[in-house]
């Protein structure tokens, strides 16, 4: 007897018209998380949620079952719906929310500057770790870095957006050897705000600035 994978089967029996509005794909998305994923993997995710870094949930859906959806996402989709369903990712603000949201707009062919779409639908409160998962998949995607003055507008943007503006810098900074900023970017980054103590974000400003 031929073994059948549950998300696949599960996938294939969804109708078209999911595929013609986000907000149908939001429930697709939420029932397909957990398919595959051990129950108690799940239930011990869903009760360290004080932990998770301001999700709404965490599955523990693992990042292969997440690449899946997103291949069966695009494979059926049309970009302009898949670009809402990353808003509307983000406005729920589950941990494979935010990775699913990273994926789609890392891989949408019709988005000219994933980084503008970035900084429209990220929150005022987003976490380092949600915005390094769609920094990171952009990058992998080959997406170039946003541009100085991009980032310039960032940091006098929102908290939020000025921290988004440093990760990607740090990012993009490493792949490219660790080359100076720029006097004008290097005093944008000192003159932002920083969580007290030896945060993350402090030790990724003092690496570039101090370098």
């Amino acid at each position: 007897m031929s073994k059948t994978d549950p998300l696949d089967d599960w996938l294939s029996t969804q109708p078209t018209k999911v595929h013609r509005r986000a907000n149908r794909l939001m429930s697709v998305v939420r029932d397909a998380y957990p398919i595959g994923v051990p129950a108690l993997i799940v239930k011990s995710q869903t009760d360290r949620l004080g932990d998770s870094g301001g999700y709404a949930f965490h599955l523990g859906t693992p990042d292969d079952v997440l690449r899946r959806i997103c291949s069966w996402l695009l494979t059926h989709g049309e970009e302009r719906v898949l670009l809402d369903l990353v808003h509307e990712l983000w406005t729920r603000h589950g941990r494979e929310d935010i990775a699913l949201a990273a994926l789609l707009l890392a891989n949408l062919q019709t988005v000219d500057n994933v980084w503008m779409v970035l900084g429209e639908v990220i929150g005022s409160s987003s976490t380092a770790e949600a915005l390094l998962l769609s920094i990171e998949e952009c990058l992998r995607a080959k997406h170039a870095p946003p541009s100085e003055e991009l980032l310039i507008e960032w940091c006098q943007r929102s908290l939020a957006h000025s921290h988004l503006a440093l990760l990607v810098c740090h990012a993009a900074w490493i792949r490219a050897k660790r080359p100076p900023l720029s006097p004008t970017l290097s005093d944008q980054f000192r003159s932002i705000s920083y969580p007290d103590g030896d945060s993350l974000l402090v030790r990724i400003r003092d690496q570039m600035l101090d370098s």
